[in-house]
């Protein structure tokens, strides 16, 4: 009777191991070789390493570029170019002022040679000998041959005496006109001429102030 009670022993416990100790250990086998486990931070210093990695890799390929012969080659050649093209702007520019200069010059000494007639052509108009007639029409012509080639006529009552442009002949008394100070342009005496920026003959006048 006690022989039978013995054989019936339940076989889940043959081996000594109970099925929850079975359960937690195929539980805990799984779970720890499963990726989805792994933590954020983990997961986020692999991808910081990896940028890291990338951003190296692309500096050292630009260094390399840099470095390259061809490529110091060519960046030398390139500020060459640069170089000569700049140069070449300078020098361009430097002739255009000095053949500016050379044509205000030679048209300068061909208006100062006809100072005296254009004197006498303002001094007959101020006395209204050149209202009509053929001596009026050549007057007009030689002026607006002269302004053709950019020559100025300056000087007029009443502005602000400018030694630079302006040659006082004498000093009178009067009463500055609104919005002047200083000195000032009374009579103009002779008219001045200039050509471009040069002054042929400054305005001989009279001032006050």
């Amino acid at each position: 009777m006690s022989d039978q009670n013995t054989s019936g022993a339940t076989p889940d416990n043959a081996d000594g191991v109970t099925q929850g100790e079975t359960d937690n250990s195929f539980a805990g086998g799984v779970g720890s070789d499963l990726p989805g486990d792994e933590q954020p931070e983990n997961l986020q210093t692999r991808s910081d390493e990896a940028a890291t990695q990338a951003g190296s890799d692309a500096t050292s390929a630009d260094t390399a570029v840099a470095e390259h012969p061809d490529t110091k080659l060519a960046a030398e050649r390139l500020s060459d170019l640069q170089r000569i093209q700049a140069e070449y702007v300078n020098y361009r520019n430097r002739v255009e002022r000095d053949r500016a200069r050379e044509k205000d010059a030679t048209i300068g000494s061909v208006v100062e040679s006809l100072i005296p007639v254009l004197d006498d052509i303002e001094l007959a108009r101020q006395h209204g000998d050149l209202t009509e007639g053929p001596m009026s029409k050549i007057a007009d012509k030689i002026e607006s041959t002269l302004n053709r080639f950019g020559v100025a006529r300056f000087g007029a009552v009443d502005e602000a005496f400018d030694p630079s442009v302006h040659e006082a002949l004498m000093h009178v008394e009067a009463e500055a006109p609104e919005g002047v100070d200083g000195t000032f342009v009374v009579q103009v005496l002779q008219p001045g001429y200039k050509v471009g920026e040069r002054v042929v003959r400054p305005a001989r006048v009279s001032v006050a102030g």
